[in-house]
């Protein structure tokens, strides 16, 4: 086989090509996908947006898909992995022609972990990108055990992460999300649920005086998240290009995700020992991929939509 189907995009709809499959250099395997995520920046990648964020220069067409899962079929020399090697992994750069929803995709050892045993492909192809931008941010909220987190946007994909991977970090969650989904977050481990309608800042403080310890703000909720916040505190965006003022000695900062081999691989522990909950919502294959973009543009979704090729 010297060529494969891939996914580009730059210009509204992604569209599928045929282009020469890949080869694993120096510390690099090549992976024949199983299973490849989709997530709402790939929306921007494919409707070309990405420069508008300065995060990646105007080009003709992008690669698509930072969400692997598969099969190890060639290992560059150094790659600690072995041919059938199941695996997961993250394409975290985003200038790629071919990137993880295609047929093969190449990816630095650095940026592959084992994927968890028992789990089918599909589901675990949503844990790169979401699990990791949650674990990435947690970190940067630099919180202590006991302490109290806002999590917006708690019953998304990545919020979803937030809610549960801080739990398991003994932080003490405030979840926001539509009302129907307080049962849904309370059982990743939210302490308290403020539904998205309601008046934020007042709402959290009137559950936790003073205001929280910090904001991870998953669902862009801007000034309104960081109101909710104790002077001094931390408030945590998601979103490129996105900033706000530092108010009241506020430590903002912004986290974008980036590759981390010994993360996903704890991720992947946590999956694999059911403390950590994969939420799937559809697979579609590669050539339906438009359909899976317009279902995810339109909202709603709990749980991922993930193309099988």
């Amino acid at each position: 086989m010297t060529n494969m189907r891939a996914l580009i995009g730059g210009s509204g709809a992604p569209r599928l090509v045929e282009v020469p499959v890949p080869e694993a250099g120096p510390l690099q395997v090549r992976i024949r996908v199983s299973a490849a995520g989709v997530n709402p920046f790939d929306l921007a990648v494919a409707a070309g947006t990405l420069a508008q964020y300065g995060v990646a220069r105007p080009l003709d067409s992008y690669g698509l898909g930072f969400d692997v899962a598969g099969t190890v079929d060639q290992v560059g020399a150094g790659a600690a992995f072995e041919v059938g090697d199941e695996v997961i992994g993250l394409a975290a750069r985003l200038e790629l022609p071919v990137k993880a929803q295609a047929e093969y995709v190449v990816l630095d050892a650095s940026a592959v972990a084992r994927a968890p045993r028992g789990v089918p492909a599909a589901e675990a192809a949503t844990i790169p990108l979401n699990g990791l931008t949650a674990w990435q941010a947690l970190d940067r909220a630099g919180l202590s055990q006991g302490q109290t987190l806002l999590v917006t946007g708690a019953a998304g994909a990545v919020g979803g992460y937030l809610v549960e991977l801080a739990a398991l970090r003994g932080l003490r969650v405030v979840a926001v999300a539509g009302p129907g989904d307080e049962e849904l977050v309370r059982g990743l481990g939210a302490e308290w649920f403020v539904p998205r309608s309601a008046d934020l800042a007042a709402s959290v403080r009137a559950l936790v005086a003073g205001g929280v310890d910090a904001c991870v703000d998953a669902a862009v909720i801007g000034l309104g998240a960081l109101d909710a916040v104790r002077d001094g505190g931390t408030f945590v965006s998601l979103t490129p290009g996105f900033s706000l003022v530092p108010l009241r000695g506020t430590d903002v900062a912004s986290v974008f995700f980036r590759a981390d081999a010994a993360q996903l691989a704890e991720l992947a522990r946590l999956v694999e020992t059911g403390r950590l909950t994969l939420r799937m919502a559809d697979t579609y294959p590669l050539e339906k991929a438009a359909d899976a973009h317009a279902r995810l543009a339109s909202g709603g979704l709990r749980g991922r939509l993930v193309l099988v090729p």
